[in-house]
């Protein structure tokens, strides 16, 4: 299904937050951009000399997570800081989920004011071409997505400058077991956890909804999660097609892609088609929303999985935002759009709760 073409903007949102509200979310940005810099995720190891890549070498030992689990029997009285909003919605920043290599993962969390009913969880996926971005990218539709009642998780992981394919997956997968592990706490519905994602994020979003039910890219060598939506934000869905080959491997070794994934097309075929979203298509897929701008390239693979969707009876759309160019939902009032464009979807298909992924032999298309 492919829903009619958005066109024509609307005037953006105006946001009335109460004074703490418009601290904490200053401090937020604060401690995000400054004190754990995921945007820069080269190893404290790499020297001044890498500076040219864009990579700049950060001690991260210094968190709030670290300190907090040093002091915490000595002052049984510290709690994590959380920013209230007018509102009743709660943010919590640098939240630790996992420590791999050294180095200690974190999310933020947008939290829906308190309910009789636990939220629908969202994880959101940041883009960067798999070696840079950040969570904060997501900051605005989280925003607008946790007043129409949602939780939004926005997890840092593993770039490609510090580890390769299938770090950032496996750290991903992570984050979600840990909200399913807090649920409770959290006020969420560890049934009820959808994934998605911008550009990379979004290829990376799509691949592990698809792989549910297979331990190719779980934490703890477990079958993965099972998803109950995927949204797809501009994300290739499949490497190995002419449209996506001709961009993603463009320059060989030197493409971003192959970065990531440990060479070129020529070199891993295998690897890049694993890569691929669609060799893991099965009837255990979730519903899919996909949402796209003007340059196919970045949904290559789409025209393929959504008719094997429809085939199988799973939920699917794609909304298309005509003539606007990759990155679009970064800024107001698209940001706007994709939040109502995610929440009419999950709304549309009153995802109750994640479907069982499971596989039977030959069960991909």
């Amino acid at each position: 299904m492919r829903e009619a073409p958005v066109a024509a903007p609307r005037s953006p949102r105006v946001r009335r937050l109460g004074w703490r509200g418009a601290v904490g979310l200053a401090l937020g940005l604060l401690v995000t951009a400054c004190a754990t810099p995921e945007a820069a995720q080269a190893p404290a190891s790499v020297s001044a000399s890498a500076s040219h890549t864009g990579t700049v070498p950060f001690d991260l030992s210094y968190t709030i997570s670290s300190r907090f689990a040093q002091n915490r029997a000595e002052h049984p009285d510290y709690r994590l800081p959380e920013v209230a909003l007018s509102d009743g919605r709660r943010l919590l920043f640098e939240r630790r989920y996992r420590e791999v290599d050294g180095r200690e993962l974190h999310l933020d969390l947008f939290l829906p004011a308190a309910s009789a009913k636990p939220a629908q969880t969202i994880v959101l996926v940041h883009g960067g071409a798999w070696r840079s971005g950040d969570k904060s990218n997501f900051y605005a539709i989280a925003d607008h997505l946790s007043r129409a009642g949602y939780a939004v998780a926005l997890p840092a992981f593993r770039l490609a400058p510090q580890a390769a394919y299938p770090a950032g997956l496996t750290d991903i997968n992570a984050a979600i077991g840990w909200l399913r592990d807090n649920a409770a706490m959290l006020g969420i519905d560890a049934a009820r956890i959808a994934i998605g994602g911008e550009s990379s994020g979004g290829q990376m979003a799509a691949l592990l909804a698809y792989s549910c039910g297979t331990p190719l890219f779980s934490a703890d060598g477990n079958a993965a999660p099972a998803i109950s939506a995927l949204i797809d934000i501009d994300g290739v869905l499949d490497f190995t097609t002419p449209l996506a080959l001709a961009n993603e491997n463009r320059a060989g070794v030197d493409s971003p892609a192959a970065k990531w994934l440990g060479g070129s097309w020529e070199q891993i075929p295998d690897r890049w088609r694993e890569a691929s979203a669609a060799t893991h298509l099965s009837p255990a897929a979730p519903p899919t929303l996909v949402i796209s701008g003007e340059a196919a390239r970045f949904t290559a693979g789409w025209d393929a999985v959504q008719p094997a969707l429809d085939r199988w009876g799973i939920a699917n759309a794609e909304i298309h935002f005509a003539g606007q160019p990759h990155t679009f939902w970064l800024f107001e009032p698209y940001a706007g759009q994709v939040a109502d464009a995610i929440d009419g979807f999950l709304q549309r298909q009153d995802v109750a709760a994640a479907r069982p992924c499971v596989r039977a032999t030959g069960d991909t298309q």
